[in-house]
Order: C-alpha cells, then structure tokens, then sequence
C-alpha cells in the first residue's frame, strides 16, 4: 500500500490541551465577536473574486481562483460550526446539570434560534470530534484550518489509524480534501477489515484489486450475519477476483435489503414463512435482485396504504362535520362537498392524469376486523 501522499508515519501521543481554535487569515472569532459587539459598524465582508467580465483570463485560471475562495469559505464554515457546537454542547451540559424540565431548557433556547434538534445534536458531534483530534493531541489546533468541513468530518469518523495518518498530514501543512480521506479510508479498509478473506486482503495490498471497489464490499458484509458473512466469503475465497467482488457485493446489499424490508412487511406477518430459506431459493435462480425490489415494494405498498387510509379517515370526518354546518345558504360549499366525496366515500375514484390517457383508478376501502381477514390467492 501506498500513503506517500498522506504520511504514514505514526503520530507520538501529544499531551492533552485546552481547545482554541483560531480562525485563519484572522485572528481568533472570539475576538471578532467582541469587536463586533463594540462597534457600532458591521464588518465588511470582503473577498478578491476574478471579474466574470473579464477576457484576459483563461477559464481555467479564473475557476482556479473561484476554488481557491471556495476553500476559505469551507474552513470559515468549519471554525463556526465547530464553535456552535461548543456553544450548544455546553447549553445542553448546563441543562443536565440543573436543569429540572428534562431538556426542556435546551429545547427552547433551540426554538428561540430556528435551529433543528438534529441540526443541533450533529453540530454537538462535531464539536466532540474536534476535542478528540485536538484534544487528544493527535492535530495541532492552528492544523485545523487545512480541512476543508466535509473532509474534518470524514477523519472524524474515519478509524484511530487514518485519523492519525491525516492528523500529520495537516500538521505538516498538507490541505485536506474529502476525496483524499474517503480514498485513504478506502485504501485503510480493504487492507485491514478482518471481515475480508485473507486472500482479498492481499491482492488489494499488491494492487491487484482497486481500494475502492473493495471496501464497500466491507460496508456491506458488516450488515450481514456472521452465517451469511462466512458464505460469502467462501465464495470470495474460491474466487478473489474483481467481477467476483462485485456480484458479492450486490448479494450482501440485496439481502440486508430483503431483510430489512421484510422485517416491516405486515403481509409476511399473516403466516408461517422463512424469508432467509426464500432468498437462498431466489438466490440459485440468480434472482435475489428482484426479491429484494419486490419486498421493499412491498413495505412502500404498505406504509402507502396506511398513509391512504389515514387521510380518508380525517377527510371522511372533515367532510361529514362540514356538510352538517352548512345548508341551502351555502351552494358553493355544498358542491365543493359533492366533489369530495369521490374521495371520502367507501369507493374512491382517483384520476390518473393525462399523462396515463386520462384513466381512472377505483378504489375500494372496507375495514374488516383481524378475523376476517383472509390470505390473499397466489395467481
């Protein structure tokens, strides 16, 4: 394996320091933010930008400069999310400590902000990640400002061996890019995953077989059983070679998305059925694929249907509530009424649109108690 690009020496273990992120070309946010609140003035913002009008510079040249600003706008995004998510994390940690409305505090000061629980929380993270990278000494705070935001937050989930590896990298003054982290994790993953044969391991340490081909192959077989995992591998034992890689990698996927699937279909829920026997038949006939689409069709079939049947409900009773409240004063409500019950009635007629040759779909909605239901006749 080659990590001639990203360093592959490995960090000495540096003592723990206290967080300071300083943003670049500038000095420190905090101190920004200060002068800020002193100044009667906002600050200007300001950046040199090639002039679109202009004929004396190539398109390369002058898409070169736009990424050039690009990069700054990246790590300017980065300090103020990590920032934030320091901002948010101790809000949280103080609502934990005294708080007595169990997170209510928290929430609220989010609301008061426009800003998502989730939204907060991935901040928070990334705030975490950064105190693991810094704080544990593995990059320099000043490093941080060579990481674009996508590629922090890919080392940050990357394994303790890349992080470490990109860690040095960006202390010697290296610029981080996605690209440059997923392809060293790549790289990281096909070599090492115990998940892999022995043999796979080492055809992709001789470059023989293309990092990034094999390590979704991993992403795939972690999702898997450790039964299904070993099959799979056997296969790849016999036969270590590309194509091979990929048809594995397209079973493991079809079957953790039959799996899932069929754990949700409420139809299988009716009998007696062994879905993991079913997918072994589908996959002799080298038709895993179309039992995986038609399973999940299955469940978007059905999570439809509860959908339909929710909102018919509520029209039905919107519908009734509205026709009791008006009367011969309101014709026009009342045909806006007679219009609805196409929908609201125990027979819908939906119209498909133009596009299907102007066809109609009828439906019909009968509720029946769970003992009436019977098992659908396999044509």
């Amino acid at each position: 394996m080659q990590w001639d690009d990203i360093s592959g020496r490995v960090l000495p273990r540096r003592e723990r320091h206290t967080m300071s992120f300083a943003v670049a070309a500038s000095s420190s946010l905090s101190d920004a933010a200060v002068s800020s609140s002193l100044s009667p003035e906002p600050p200007m913002l300001q950046m040199d930008l090639p002039d679109p009008e202009r004929d004396d510079i190539s398109t390369l040249e002058f898409l070169e400069q736009l990424d050039q600003a690009w990069a700054v706008c990246d790590r300017f995004d980065l300090q103020t999310e990590i920032l934030r998510g320091r901002i948010l994390k101790a809000v949280r940690d103080r609502e934990k400590r005294g708080g007595e409305g169990r997170g209510a505090g928290f929430l609220q000061w989010l609301r008061e902000r426009e800003i998502s629980k989730t939204r907060a929380y991935s901040l928070i993270q990334l705030a975490e990640s950064a105190e693991d990278l810094v704080g544990g000494g593995m990059l320099d705070q000043e490093s941080v400002n060579h990481f674009s935001k996508r590629a922090f937050l890919e080392t940050a989930q990357a394994a303790p061996e890349v992080q470490l590896m990109i860690s040095e990298a960006a202390n010697e003054g290296q610029e981080i890019t996605r690209k440059q982290v997923r392809r060293l994790t790549d790289e990281f993953t096909a070599a090492t995953s115990p998940l892999l044969p022995e043999e796979i391991r080492e055809r992709t340490q001789q470059n023989l077989l293309p990092p990034r081909v094999v390590a979704p192959l991993v992403k795939e077989l972690a999702k898997l059983p450790e039964l299904q995992q070993e099959d799979l591998r056997k296969v790849l034992r016999d036969e270590p070679e590309l194509d091979r890689i990929k048809d594995v990698t397209s079973t493991a996927r079809w079957i953790t998305k039959a799996t899932e699937s069929g754990v949700a279909v409420r139809a299988f829920q009716q009998g007696e059925l062994d879905l993991e026997k079913a997918m072994q038949e589908a996959q002799r006939l080298d038709a895993l694929g179309l039992l995986a689409d038609a399973v999940g069709q299955a469940q978007a079939l059905e999570s439809a249907v509860l959908k339909l049947h929710t909102s018919w409900r509520r029209l039905g009773g919107l519908q009734e509530r509205l026709w009791v409240e008006s009367g011969s004063s309101t014709p026009y409500l009342r045909d806006v009424l007679s219009a609805l019950q196409s929908l609201s009635g125990a027979t819908m007629r939906v119209s498909l649109g133009e596009l299907a040759g102007g066809k109609r779909v009828r439906l019909q909605l009968v509720e029946e108690s769970p003992e009436q239901l019977e098992s659908p006749l396999v044509p």
